[in-house]
């Protein structure tokens, strides 16, 4: 064993150990909607007088933690994402309408003095008008005109003092006395005086007397209008510390308003944009379905690698469970809060990680069959280090689409990319140093030397003698390959024309919400059901298990409670299963964010392959991930399957894919034509692409074994993302060989760039004896006698 070897092993040693450690002792994060429960993006709006900045939201969002921590929700999350968003997440909570209230009252909390009765009753609510507005209230010159507790319309005069002079409001039970509930007020300092002027004023007027009475306000809602007790005198008003509401409240009514004025002094007000519920059950499925096609798929993908490559298939195998284990176990010390599409960007990596494994067995093959007399531990370093740059090139593109995923994705969609991310550098770490540390200590065994056909590289593998043998002149007519493509291209554009985008919730705001009935429900009775209690613009679909899914316009939550008490009619018990909605402004910028992503996706990989490779490499590269997109994308709108966030995630992943194929082959293309100028690149490339399509078929075959399992077993929370990436696997192979290539080679008839130059050596002395160091053994210290 030789001491880089040792250095190799004890590493993996050290974080494996440290790995199974962390995660026998720490639990994952659970994103809501793997354990349940609401989420709520609130955005924040500027007012006349306030801009919604960053301080301004922070002092919001502790109002707010103030409000949602009264509600006795378990461990409540609030975080600011970016200038003036708040994002609120509530576990367990099932049914968040009471949540949804109380944040909902955003406006500021103002108290004003009743200048009497209005002169004329206030107008109905008219429709499409914001929903936690009071129905009856109108702007007046110097006030407003609202309607009491009791329905009746008061005058009010302008804001005399607001919220945030309030120092503290509790409710409290007065038993000696009788008075019965009651709350009890204390303002700031200057609050104080401004309070003691407005119940002075309000004082001057007899008992009874509506302008006796003090209107507090909150969302232009009067919240209360207590009158001033006759005991108070003209002028002398109420001190801060003896001030009591009493009423006929019930202890829930006390408290309620308590929390209100409390927590009512909101700097800025704020919208609910976003509004997503998962139950329970879902999450729970989701979490088993995602195991049990990860354990599926990597036995599948092991067993596959093994047979293809035997031993050392087999120890590729066992450093692929050891990838597992790391990249959980960095999921878990990093505070990685995992999402459905997180969880299946995990286990989407177990098969994409043989990938680099794959790459370098392969080179190994090539580095036996050239020179059979070699040894086995020679031809595996050779392969590791002809292997690298193809390694890093293909991960590094795969980074920069798990990048665009957490920069400008959303919710869920960024726990995606943190996966993905983690598994690229973990599948490197087990495939550079756990792997080759396990095929190098076995390479060196006389066991494995003498046996060749045990190890699985020392011989060609099937499919490549096969092609070999054959040489089938596939690219004599290049121009026959991009016709395919582009009929194919024109078949995928005539299903988005023809069929149409079916655009997700997600995209285009609205509210979609998932139903499960103790009794069967068709769809059709359901529409009927739902038309008849005035949801007659419902979509009615069917979703899982005989479940439904109700797709609307504008809904809010106590619309979508009438909507599933319509559905318990027929279908008894009626479960609320998934519940997302998006206010129409967060769907234009989270479409909007999709096509910059893509844009950005195909720009920056534009340029990451000019610079590593020509530029006419990385143009075909581009056009066949292009080419990819428009096929995922075609093939979905002829299934007639919706394009949402998870939808986004897959096709950014088959962008990476798609290049990450084409950088192999073209890294290939740039060796042999570097070696031998003089060919002719359709020559060139026609080499490269039969000697790397065994890599391309076999990294194929991994992912493919996942995504089947996820697909079959994922259910439809999973089925949509695991039939993008089969489709975009599928059309990205193809494509790296039958599009990329093809459009190389015409690029380069009417390209002037000369060849690339052969590949640089180092080390000093002169041009013989680097050519003859580039040819000795690495385990050949160049003793001669």
């Amino acid at each position: 064993m030789t001491r880089a070897t040792a250095v190799r092993a004890v590493l993996a040693v050290a974080v494996l150990l440290v790995s199974v450690y962390i995660s026998l002792t720490m639990s994952p994060r659970l994103g809501l909607d793997l354990q349940g429960g609401t989420r709520i993006v609130l955005q924040a709006r500027d007012t006349a007088t306030v801009e919604a900045d960053r301080e301004t939201t922070d002092r919001t969002l502790e109002v707010l933690r103030q409000r949602i921590d009264s509600l006795g929700v378990s461990e409540p999350t609030l975080t600011r994402s970016g200038e003036d968003r708040i994002i609120v997440e509530l576990p367990d909570v099932q049914d968040p309408r009471q949540a949804a209230e109380v944040i909902g009252r955003t406006a500021q909390l103002t108290f004003h003095a009743v200048e009497g009765p209005a002169v004329e009753e206030p107008d109905e609510k008219p429709p499409g008008s914001d929903p936690t507005a009071d129905p009856g209230s109108t702007a007046e010159p110097d006030g407003l005109t609202l309607s009491d507790e009791q329905g009746r319309a008061l005058a009010l005069g302008p804001a005399r003092l607001s919220g945030a002079g309030v120092e503290d409001a509790t409710a409290g039970f007065d038993a000696q006395g009788g008075a019965g509930w009651s709350v009890s007020l204390e303002f700031r300092k200057d609050a104080g005086q401004d309070w003691k002027r407005l119940t002075g004023e309000a004082a001057c007027h007899p008992a009874g007397d509506d302008r006796r009475r003090v209107a507090i306000v909150l969302d232009e809602k009067v919240i209360s209008s207590p009158q001033v007790d006759p005991s108070v005198g003209c002028k002398v008003g109420l001190p801060s510390g003896a001030t009591q509401i009493t009423g006929s409240f019930s202890a829930d009514e006390a408290r309620d308003l308590a929390l209100l004025i409390k927590g009512g002094a909101l700097p800025v007000p704020v919208e609910i944009v976003e509004q997503r519920t998962v139950g329970p059950t879902l999450g729970a499925a989701a979490i088993d379905a995602s195991a049990r096609a990860a354990l599926i798929g990597a036995a599948a993908t092991a067993l596959f690698i093994t047979i293809v490559y035997r031993l050392f298939g087999a120890l590729a195998a066992v450093a692929l469970g050891a990838y597992g284990v790391i990249s959980y176990a960095a999921l878990v010390a990093l505070g990685v809060t995992l999402t459905l599409p997180g969880l299946a960007g995990f286990v989407l990596a177990i098969g994409m990680a043989v990938d680099a494994n794959v790459l370098v067995f392969e080179r190994a093959r090539e580095e036996c069959a050239e020179r059979p007399k070699r040894s086995l531990r020679s031809a595996l370093t050779t392969g590791f280090t002809k292997a690298w740059s193809a390694v890093a090139d293909s991960n590094a593109t795969t980074l920069i689409a798990a990048g665009l995923l957490f920069f400008l994705g959303s919710g869920p969609v960024k726990g995606f990319g943190v996966t993905l991310a983690i598994g690229v550098i973990a599948s490197m770490f087990s495939a550079l140093v756990i792997a080759r540390a396990l095929t190098e200590i076995a390479a060196s065994t006389r066991f494995v030397s003498d046996y060749r056909s045990v190890n699985g590289i020392a011989r060609p593998g099937a499919v490549r003698t096969w092609l070999v043998r054959k040489d089938p002149q596939v690219f004599r007519k290049p121009v026959r390959w991009l016709v395919v493509s582009v009929a194919l291209v024109a078949v995928a554009v005539a299903g988005i024309v023809v069929r149409g985008i079916d655009l997700g919730v997600e995209f285009t705001g609205g509210r979609l919400v998932e139903y499960s009935t103790s009794r069967p429900v068709d769809v059709e009775t359901a529409r009927d059901t739902l038309a008849a209690a005035g949801f007659g613009d419902a979509e009615v679909t069917t979703a899982g298990d005989g479940d439904l899914s109700v797709r609307t316009g504008k809904l809010d939550n106590d619309g979508e409670h009438a909507l599933r008490t319509a559905l318990a009619e027929e279908g008894g018990e009626t479960t609320k299963v998934r519940d997302e909605l998006i206010g129409p402004s967060l769907g234009d910028e989270l479409r909007r964010n999709a096509l910059i992503a893509l844009g950005v996706a195909v720009a920056v990989q534009l340029a990451y392959l000019a610079v590593r490779f020509r530029w006419t490499f990385a143009v075909a590269s581009v056009g066949a991930m292009v080419h990819d997109v428009i096929l995922v994308v075609g093939a979905f709108a002829w299934l007639g399957r919706p394009v949402d966030g998870i939808f986004l995630a897959a096709l950014l992943t088959v962008i990476g894919y798609s290049v990450n194929d084409s950088v192999v082959v073209f890294d290939r293309v740039r060796e042999l034509w570097g070696a031998n100028r003089r060919t002719p690149l359709d020559t060139i490339a026609r080499r490269a692409v039969l000697q790397t399509v065994p890599r391309t078929v076999n990294t194929g075959m991994g992912a493919l074994f996942i995504l089947a399992a996820l697909a079959v077993l994922g259910g439809d929370s999973l089925a949509d993302f695991a039939l993008a990436l089969l489709i975009g696997i599928c059309v990205g192979t193809w494509s790296s060989v039958f599009t990329a290539v093809p459009g190389a080679i015409l690029l380069e008839r009417n390209a002037t760039t000369p060849p690339p130059a052969p590949g640089k050596r180092k080390g000093k002395g002169s041009a013989r004896g680097r050519q003859g160091a580039s040819r000795r053994d690495p385990l050949d210290n160049g003793a001669r006698v």
